[in-house]
């Protein structure tokens, strides 16, 4: 069963410092690149755009995502 996330929701997930927190953006379901790498999202396999709390935006699956 696939996690269900929305636009607001406050997440954590792991990063090469540790864990970093956030809050989700928008789902992604189309390529698109953020900070000059390709997301290749679609709708079958969709990824959520997410931004920590200084402005750092980053791409990630649902099940590398934590709802706090």
């Amino acid at each position: 069963m696939s996690k269900q996330l929305k636009a607001g929701d406050s997440v954590s997930w792991k990063s090469h410092g540790g864990t970093a927190e956030g809050k989700v953006v928008k789902k992604l379901t189309e390529p698109t690149h953020i900070k000059g790498h390709k997301v290749a999202a679609s709708k079958d396999n969709p990824e959520y755009l997410v931004e920590t709390d200084d402005g750092k935006q980053a791409a990630h699956k649902a099940e590398a995502l934590t709802r706090r």
